[in-house]
């Protein structure tokens, strides 16, 4: 599969059978983790010290007002980044399309932080979060969960786990049982936005 062009259809079918593209070396490869990581969306760890600051409103949270932003961010590393140009072209393409979408944290009227992933049926694929300023991306994800939980999402994908995934009570799972749930999470008739 590592030669397939990162058209949106390929992508579309690709999450859909629970396979996602990464740039290695400046080559497109594929991968479908065993086990997966997930965030329950019933079972997101949230410390009473962000969820003050989440309450307290210093961050404004927006959603697909910046979506190549955060993708830009989210490539800025220091470690060096998966986000190719060529991957960039193909996220904003499957935005474009109201496949693909970002959170946003805002301060001052300047981008703070972020998320993006993709979303198909019910299930919301993370792909990669940054920040410029403390708890800007925590506060973009704890949005994420509470969006995706009003709007009936049943899956949050994270791919691999982390120490910063981890603290949120990210877990991983054997690929036969994600991919279950990816294709019941498939059938649910959820929407990212109006």
């Amino acid at each position: 599969m590592d030669t397939l062009p990162l058209t949106p259809r390929v992508l579309v079918a690709a999450y859909s059978q629970g396979i996602f593209p990464m740039d290695v070396d400046g080559e497109i490869c594929w991968f479908s983790p065993d086990p997966r990581t997930i965030i329950p969306l019933d079972g997101l760890h949230v410390s009473r010290r962000l969820r003050r600051t989440c309450r307290s409103g210093r961050f404004e949270v927006r959603i697909n007002t910046a979506f190549r932003e955060v993708m830009l961010g989210c490539a800025d590393r220091a470690e060096g980044t998966w986000i190719s140009d060529e991957i960039l072209e193909a996220y904003c393409e499957l935005h474009r399309l109201g496949l693909a979408h970002s959170v946003e944290t805002w301060q001052e009227g300047e981008l703070a932080g972020g998320l993006y992933g993709v979303a198909l049926g019910g299930a919301f694929f993370g792909e990669s979060m940054f920040h410029y300023r403390t708890d800007a991306s925590k506060v973009a994800l704890v949005a994420t969960v509470e969006r995706l939980n009003a709007r009936g999402y049943v899956l949050f994908d994270v791919q691999y786990t982390t120490p910063h995934l981890a603290r949120f009570g990210a877990v991983e799972i054997p690929r036969r049982q994600y991919l279950a749930r990816l294709k019941r999470a498939l059938a649910v008739p959820a929407q990212f936005t109006d």
